[in-house]
C-alpha cells in the first residue's frame, strides 16, 4: 500500500485496512466495492461489519462487538447475530445465533439512531433520546445497580434525552442532549474519570463533573475513555500504549485531561491522526512501524485523501476515504504535526542511512519485529479482557507511580561526604547511638555495594559486597 495512487482508487471511495486482518496480516491493504459504494465501517474486536449503498433491505446502522453482532433497518427492524453468552442479543435467551434474528423489543417503538456493542453488551438510542441497554451487568457497565444480566433491552435514564452513547469492554458512557457526560462500569484505570467519592455508585450512571464544557461525542475503548467536546479533546484512563495521547511520561490518567494537540479545534478536515499501540502496523503509519505512538501522528499516505470515516478494533483499524479534490493547496498542517514521514521507506533503508541516526530509535529491530508478529495479541487483550476485575484502588499505591509527579527526594541532614576523592575510600563519620550510616567503607576496588530500601523506616542502606562479577542494578516503581 506505500506509494498507492489516487488514481486507482474510484470516486465513491475505498476501505483501507490496518493491523491483523484475513486480507494482508500485519500490512497495510485496501479494497472497493465494483458497481457499490461502502457507506458505513464498523469494527469488533476480531470482525468489522461494512455497510454498502445496494441491499434487498436497506442497513442503516450496525455496531460491532467482542463476538456478536447488531444492525438496525430502514425499516424499522434491528437485528442481532452472533456470541449470546450473557443475553447481549436481546433475544429473550443465551443461546448463541449463527444468522441475524429479529429482536422484537423494537417493533413499534419509534426509529433508532444510533448503535453501540461491547464486551457482551448492547445499546440502541430511539430518536427521541430514549436509551436501551442489554447484555452483561456483572460490574454495572448497562448502568442496572446489581442485575446480574439483561436478556432483554432495558430503559437507562437520568430524567433527561440522551444524544451519543458508546460501549466499551466493561465500561460504557453516554452524552445528554444538554453536553452532560454520565459513565459507568468497571472503574481500574481510572476510565470512568470519576473521584473516588463517586465510584461506589458506578453500577448506575455517574456525572463527570471534571469536564466543565459541554460533550458533544464519547468513545470507550478497553481501558480508557474520549471525549469530545467543541474545543478539546479529553482522554482519561491506562495510557501505556500511548492512546491517552499526553506523551510519554502520562500512562494513567484518573481524570480527564485535555489532549494539547487538539486544543481549539486544530484538526483539518479529512486528515487521520492515530496515537497509542503500534502493534501489527494498525496505526497506519508505515508498513515497517510497529512502535506504540504517545503523541497524535498525522498519517502522510493520507494527505491525498478526504478521510470519511474510521473506525478501530482489537488489532485492527479501518479506514473509509476517498481521492481529495485536486485543489490541495488549501490543505494547511500546523507547524508541530508529527508525521514520521522516514517510516514510509523500508526499515533495512533506514538501517543503511547513516546520515539521520535520530530517527533510527523510533523504528523497531527486526529481532522485535519478528517477536511481535510472532507474538499472540491476546496476550495483551486479555489485560483489560479476561483477567478478574481489581479493586478501584489498585493502582492507588503508597509509592509514586509513573503517572504522578515524584516527591521531592533529599540527603539525610547528618551525611558527610569525603573531603577528596582522591584516597580511594569512602568514609561516614558517625557516633555513639546514630543509625547505621548510608554509606560503609569500601575495603579495597574489588567491592561493591547493594542498595536496599525499607519503605516502613523510610530508610536507604547501602551494604558492601565482594565483586566476583558483574551486578546490575534494577529499580521498578508499581
Amino acid at each position: 500500500m506505500t506509494g498507492e495512487t489516487v488514481e486507482e482508487i474510484p470516486e465513491s471511495g475505498a476501505v483501507f485496512t490496518f493491523g491483523k486482518s484475513k486480507f494482508a496480516d500485519n500490512l497495510p491493504s485496501k479494497f472497493w466495492l465494483r458497481n457499490d459504494s461502502p457507506l458505513r465501517i464498523y469494527c469488533g474486536d476480531e470482525h468489522t461489519a461494512l455497510i454498502t449503498v445496494l441491499k434487498p433491505e436497506t442497513v442503516m446502522l450496525a455496531a460491532c462487538g467482542r463476538n456478536h453482532t447488531i444492525v438496525y433497518t430502514s425499516r424499522g427492524n434491528l437485528y442481532a447475530a452472533g456470541g449470546n453468552n450473557e443475553g447481549q442479543l436481546g433475544l429473550g435467551d443465551c443461546e448463541e445465533r449463527t444468522s441475524f434474528h429479529l429482536v422484537d423489543f423494537f417493533s413499534g417503538r419509534g426509529p433508532i439512531k444510533m448503535l453501540a456493542a461491547g464486551c457482551n453488551i448492547s445499546a440502541a438510542l430511539t430518536d427521541e433520546g430514549r436509551l436501551f441497554m442489554w447484555g452483561d451487568n456483572s460490574k454495572g457497565q448497562i448502568g442496572l445497580g446489581d442485575e446480574t444480566n439483561a436478556l432483554d433491552p432495558q430503559e437507562v435514564t437520568v430524567g433527561r434525552p440522551v444524544s451519543w452513547v458508546s460501549c466499551g469492554y466493561y465500561h460504557s458512557a453516554f452524552v445528554t442532549v444538554d453536553g452532560d457526560l454520565f459513565t459507568f462500569g468497571e472503574c481500574d484505570g481510572g476510565k470512568l474519570g470519576l473521584p473516588t467519592e463517586q465510584l461506589g455508585n458506578r453500577k448506575v450512571p455517574q456525572l463527570v463533573l471534571a469536564i466543565t464544557d459541554q460533550v458533544t461525542q464519547v468513545s470507550c475503548g478497553g481501558g480508557h475513555t474520549v471525549a469530545l467536546t467543541e474545543d478539546n479533546l479529553y482522554t482519561f484512563g491506562l495510557g501505556q500504549f500511548g492512546q491517552l495521547g499526553h506523551g510519554t511520561f502520562i500512562f494513567q490518567s484518573p481524570i480527564p485531561r485535555a489532549v494539547e494537540h487538539f486544543r481549539k479545534g486544530r484538526v483539518n478536515t479529512g486528515l487521520l491522526y492515530t496515537f497509542g499501540d503500534g502493534r501489527h502496523g494498525k496505526l497506519g503509519l508505515g508498513e515497517e512501524n510497529f512502535t506504540n505512538q504517545f503523541k497524535p501522528t498525522l498519517s502522510p499516505r493520507f494527505l491525498k485523501f478526504h478521510v470519511q470515516s474510521v473506525t478501530c478494533g482489537g488489532c485492527h483499524m479501518l479506514v473509509l476515504a476517498t481521492p481529495r479534490s485536486e485543489d490541495v493547496e488549501d490543505l494547511s498542517l500546523e507547524d508541530d504535526d508529527i508525521t514520521n514521514s522516514y517510516l514510509e521507506v523500508s526499515y533495512m533503508e533506514l538501517l543503511g542511512s547513516t546520515s539521520a541516526p535520530a530517527t533510527l530509535h523510533r523504528s523497531l529491530s527486526a529481532r522485535i519485529r519478528r517477536r511481535e508478529r510472532e507474538r499472540s495479541p491476546e496476550q495483551f487483550g486479555r489485560m483489560f479482557r479476561t483477567l478478574p476485575s481489581l479493586t478501584c484502588g489498585y493502582f492507588n499505591t503508597s509509592l509514586p507511580v509513573s503517572s504522578q509527579t515524584l516527591p521531592a527526594r533529599h540527603p539525610p541532614r547528618d551525611s558527610h561526604y569525603p573531603a577528596s576523592p582522591r584516597t580511594g575510600r569512602m568514609a561516614h563519620e558517625r557516633s555513639t547511638g546514630e543509625k547505621p550510616s548510608l554509606v560503609e567503607d569500601v575495603e579495597d576496588d574489588k567491592s561493591t555495594h547493594v542498595m536496599r530500601m525499607d519503605h516502613r523506616e523510610k530508610t536507604l542502606t547501602l551494604s558492601p559486597v565482594h565483586k566476583e562479577k558483574t551486578l546490575f542494578l534494577f529499580v521498578f516503581w508499581f
